[in-house]
């Protein structure tokens, strides 16, 4: 298994997505409002889990028959059991280092967007996955001071308005504000409009079909 990890300087990928993911895009959770450069006002209840969370606990090989929403309830079934059927839109997940190591499989992001996860908060993550979330609309954020935050806390997200490249800032319960890596704000753009396709559509003004 590849312990590939990346950080928010890598780009996204521009390959073909199965009808299942692409599908996952379109339910993409879109919670950073970057215009005026404010900082949302949601708050957004956090699950914790530990490090090295593979795509095959996000999305389970034996169920990778069938489409994105039956994939989805299974997803971090071996590690938290309640995951999916209690999530609500607009969580976000903070883990440790290695998040979505593993295979290439798109739909360990695809399951999280499902879900209606906002985003992803840890000190680094898996090339593939990294390229794959964005893709998709899921949002993930890099910061090596995630141990701090606490299960069930409610935090706050700020994603600047600003070209080049966006610093975010997750802004604790305790009034502690946590500095992310920068993020290229092309990928910022693509979370905010739900995924790859989802933006091309509103660029090019026209409907994309994929098969």
């Amino acid at each position: 298994m590849s312990r590939e990890s990346n950080t928010a300087g890598s780009a996204a990928g521009s390959g073909a997505m199965s009808n299942a993911t692409s599908a996952a895009s379109s339910n993409a959770t879109a919670v950073f409002s970057s215009g005026d450069a404010q900082t949302s006002t949601a708050r957004h209840r956090v699950w914790k889990l530990g490090a090295d969370i593979d795509t095959d606990l996000l999305a389970p090989g034996y169920v990778m028959k069938h489409g994105i929403d039956v994939i989805a309830t299974h997803c971090l079934e071996s590690v938290r059991p309640e995951f999916a059927s209690t999530v609500q839109r607009g969580d976000v997940l903070v883990a440790g280092p290695n998040f979505g190591i593993g295979s290439s499989r798109e739909q360990a992001a695809g399951a999280l967007v499902t879900l209606g996860v906002a985003a992803v908060i840890a000190p680094s993550y898996g090339g593939l996955f990294f390229r794959n979330a964005f893709n998709l609309g899921l949002m993930l954020l890099t910061c090596p001071d995630v141990d701090v935050l606490e299960e069930g806390e409610a935090i706050a997200l700020h994603v600047p308005a600003t070209e080049g490249q966006v610093i975010p800032e997750i802004l604790a319960a305790d009034g502690r504000t946590l500095r992310c890596a920068p993020i290229p704000s092309f990928l910022v753009d693509m979370a905010q409009a739900g995924g790859l396709l989802n933006q091309l559509a509103r660029r090019y003004g026209k409907e994309l079909t994929h098969g």
